[in-house]
């Protein structure tokens, strides 16, 4: 399974509202858009690559706004993928937006999608009807943005809650599954896989964002990456190339 989280190309020199004060959106140079088509050949390449690595019945969830998510769709199916469904993640309490102009950007989309038509990818369905009192689980996800105690180690700009990557890995991954995160970030797919004892790549530009990762991971299990006879090597942090 991969789970990927893109640059949404929104360092434009805007802002927005943290706790209560403007705030700048840029988020680093590898968050500034080169232009519609450029982003989208950077979607179509690093999708190409997923496709290339994934398991014949393996599925991929990728999150985005209104600002990529298109692109992304529109090039999963040229790639040959299937999309499986839309997830929207609601945020309960998200920034408002101060120009006043239009509508609070309250969600986030999560596009699931099999490698091809002929994939028979893995879904619990059990655990997630499960999970929602008996009833089908829908696509609308109602959770709140990552809280301190996700962030005590550190901070990502794009951080998404872990309760968001536990409840994906309960439904597509099944248990010892192996697991891709091409834009690692703070590692919350990673401690996600850890706690569901799956097998997991994690891949990320800044060094600094992979020993956050790993100060999250040891908090999870203190004896992680000491080693230990008969202990079975699970997790892995690499530093990419530049897109």
């Amino acid at each position: 399974m991969v789970f990927a989280d893109p640059p949404y190309f929104l360092s434009n020199g805007g802002t927005t509202c943290k706790a209560g004060r403007r705030a700048k959106v840029d988020k680093g140079a590898w968050d500034v858009s080169a232009g519609v088509e450029h982003d989208h050949d950077f979607h179509r390449k690093w999708l190409g690559e997923c496709r290339r690595l994934l398991r014949k019945d393996g599925t991929i969830w990728v999150s985005g706004t209104h600002h990529v998510i298109y692109s992304v769709g529109y090039a999963m199916q040229c790639l040959g993928f299937r999309i499986l469904n839309d997830v929207v993640w609601e945020k309960p309490n998200p920034p408002p937006n101060l120009s006043c102009r239009y509508f609070t950007h309250s969600t986030e989309i999560l596009l699931w999608a099999a490698r091809d038509r002929s994939s028979k990818h893995y879904f619990d369905y059990a655990a997630m009807r499960a999970e929602n009192g008996g009833k089908q689980m829908k696509t609308v996800w109602r959770m709140p943005a990552p809280g301190k105690s996700e962030k005590r180690h550190g901070k990502h700009p794009t951080q998404k809650p872990l309760r968001l990557l536990e409840r994906i890995l309960k439904a597509a991954c099944p248990e010892g599954g192996d697991v891709l995160d091409p834009f690692n970030g703070s590692g919350t797919t990673d401690v996600a896989a850890l706690r569901a004892g799956a097998r997991y790549v994690g891949v990320d530009l800044d060094p600094a964002f992979l020993d956050l990762t790993v100060a999250r991971l040891e908090d999870e299990d203190a004896d992680l990456f000491t080693p230990r006879k008969g202990r079975r090597k699970r997790h892995l942090g690499v530093a990419a190339a530049g897109r």
